[in-house]
């Protein structure tokens, strides 16, 4: 198939979205054997159908699915173009599209994407956050445009995305500031004695932890575990335990008044990762964040 026909795919598409061919007609305005025929040319075209019939009705086959995914986003950029051409002058905002995996932490997510925001050119960011498998699936079917993640993609998943480092920061444990000064004097045997919380079992940086544990011989009271950063802060700024978090927001969650950094532990690294659809970065917003987010990290990590 080297050419598509956009006319066949606007029949398809309103089909798609009024769910029937008679309802499509009425809306573009033609017999319901022309919208048919059209359809039908289309899906000769492709190699396979589009729909399939269920009773009296239709739904969508597989590749229908597929096929609605990018006419969607194929007429939602062609209204979005009439409407700017018919504007007064108004600068139209850039998008980007960011999905974030639950255990990234989100004050650096904040940091990094906030280089976005409050420039001259007007941007509309959208973040989703999600598992990473469920993030990927979004991205490779372009409903986003980058994933912020603190591993890679997996090894042997079937879909096309790439990593790239933008950096990295030590952790430090964080405890309400009443307890603080204690166990900053005797940190990091003074972990023995608190209540821990902790990432969950299947993250990295769970695994890192608990081999830095056994290294330095603590057997830490783990009373919660989380797969989510910004739960896990929660729970410890209301002084349910101490917890850990990057060094490079130590500040951040400093200021807040509920918590306090007790050690600083260099010995486990959490990693930052943009991930994009393309072996190189090309969205002029997705690389200034990596720009910014490699001079942020570098220069907030020699502070620590």
């Amino acid at each position: 198939m080297r050419h598509l026909n956009y006319n066949h795919l606007l029949y398809f598409h309103t089909v798609a979205r009024e769910g029937s061919v008679a309802k499509a007609a009425k809306v573009l305005h033609l017999t319901p054997q022309t919208v048919s025929g059209q359809i039908k040319l289309l899906e000769e075209a492709i190699g396979e159908p589009l729909f399939l019939r269920v009773g009296r009705g239709l739904t969508l086959s597989e590749t229908g699915r597929v096929v609605q995914t990018y006419a969607d986003e194929i007429f939602s950029v062609g209204t979005a173009l009439a409407q700017r051409l018919q504007s007064t002058g108004e600068e139209t905002p850039r998008s980007l599209r960011v999905g974030i995996v639950d255990s990234f932490p989100k004050l650096v997510a904040c940091r990094l994407l906030g280089v976005t925001l409050g420039g001259d050119e007007p941007v509309r960011l959208s973040c989703s956050e999600g598992k990473l498998e469920s993030l990927l699936a979004d991205l490779s079917v372009h409903k986003l445009d980058l994933i912020l993640s603190d591993r890679p993609v997996p090894t042997g998943l079937n879909v096309r995305a790439y990593n790239h480092a933008l950096g990295s920061s030590n952790l430090a444990f964080f405890a309400p500031n009443e307890w603080a000064p204690r166990l900053s004097s005797g940190f990091p045997q003074s972990l023995a004695d608190v209540p821990v919380l902790l990432p969950d079992a299947s993250s990295a940086l769970r695994r890192s932890l608990d081999h830095w544990f056994d290294e330095i011989e603590i057997v830490p009271r783990v009373v919660a575990e989380f797969d989510d950063s910004a739960l896990m802060k929660t729970f410890g700024e209301a002084g349910q335990g101490v917890f850990p978090a990057p060094g490079v927001v130590a500040s951040d969650i400093a200021g807040s008044c509920h918590a306090s950094p007790i050690g600083y532990i260099d010995e486990v690294v959490e990693t930052f990762i943009a991930i994009s659809p393309q072996r190189r970065l090309r969205h002029p917003l997705v690389l200034r964040i990596a720009d910014h987010a490699r001079e942020v990290l570098a220069s907030l990590t020699r502070t620590t």
